[in-house]
């Protein structure tokens, strides 16, 4: 099927005329993404409950954003109409809806749970039965963009699960989201999701690896990159990762490479599953592999640049 796509341009004209007043919002995963769509979602006045694995995470962005902090993800959904759920794995997302204490025991009839984590399309469809069986709907809502892209509300969101449910939750993807793909049924986004990892980690491993020839090679760096940013390969990952390449040993940290890794191992499972030749793929993946190896684990993405940059 085409996707639906609608574009939501006007979303920081929205938030700053609080259109999500008296609508109760709950966030699990306050990490450096669900924090910043936290922020969107307080200042467009969405009353905010948030959750986190770190409770003084929590409890910063909470006093940060004026919201209250809930004690599980059962106690984040009680009372809500809508949870966003941001977290880091599979795992941690099994975690967050499962048991006495979790998400799925606190929910209600009507209640939109957006999955916005990366995560396997077998694990949204796992989790959907469990959602619906409380009478909520899941939505696989995954996005494309980077933490400042989520603070602007630009953000694009690749969507799976029923159309009803998405029209309910419009008003709150699109005070976050710029533009919202509906593409099918449950597992959908998710899957769309591994498809945009796959290619733009392919991007920043072309990046760094065309840095580091240039370099070799007697240009300057920053001309380089300049240069590469003007043509055909300038896309907006290679716009805004400018000082991050240019500058590593200052570069903030918007998506380490552990999680690279650990998408790009996601990735490589659905393509092993639906039959899929992915070779360029499994060079990144173990690229970056090598880079958490070496002990770059907890660095930004962009520094697969400096990995290539070791002798041999």
């Amino acid at each position: 099927m085409a996707a639906d796509v609608s574009s939501g341009a006007a979303s920081g004209a929205a938030a700053a005329g609080r259109p999500l007043a008296g609508r109760r919002v709950a966030v699990v995963g306050t990490g450096r993404m669900g924090a910043a769509m936290a922020g969107r979602l307080a200042a467009a006045g969405a009353g905010l409950t948030l959750w986190n694995r770190t409770a003084a995470r929590a409890q910063a962005v909470a006093t940060a954003l004026g919201a209250d902090v809930a004690t599980s993800p059962r106690a984040a959904a009680e009372r809500v109409e809508v949870v966003l759920v941001s977290l880091a794995d599979d795992d941690a997302v099994a975690a967050a809806y499962a048991g006495e204490d979790g998400l799925v025991a606190g929910l209600r009839d009507g209640v939109v749970v957006l999955e916005a984590s990366t995560v396997s399309p077998g694990t949204v469809r796992r989790l959907a039965p469990a959602v619906a069986g409380r009478g909520g709907t899941l939505l696989d809502a995954p996005v494309s963009g980077s933490v400042s892209v989520a603070e602007a509300g630009r953000l694009t969101f690749m969507v799976g699960g029923p159309a009803a449910a998405l029209e309910r939750v419009r008003p709150v993807l699109d005070v976050v989201g710029a533009t919202v793909f509906h593409l099918g049924g449950a597992g959908a986004g998710a899957t769309m999701k591994l498809v945009v990892n796959a290619v733009l980690l392919g991007l920043n491993q072309a990046v760094a690896e065309g840095l580091v020839l240039a370099e070799r090679a007697g240009l300057d760096r920053a001309a380089a990159y300049e240069v590469l940013a003007a043509g055909a390969v300038g896309a907006p990952f290679v716009q805004y990762k400018r000082e991050a390449y240019l500058l590593p040993e200052d570069a903030a940290v918007a998506f380490t490479l552990e999680l690279v890794v650990k998408d790009l191992g996601l990735a490589a499972d659905l393509a092993a599953e639906v039959g899929a030749r992915v070779e360029q793929l499994a060079t990144n993946r173990r690229v970056a592999a090598e880079a958490v190896a070496a002990g770059r684990g907890s660095a930004d993405l962009s520094a697969v640049a400096e990995h290539l940059r070791r002798p041999g």
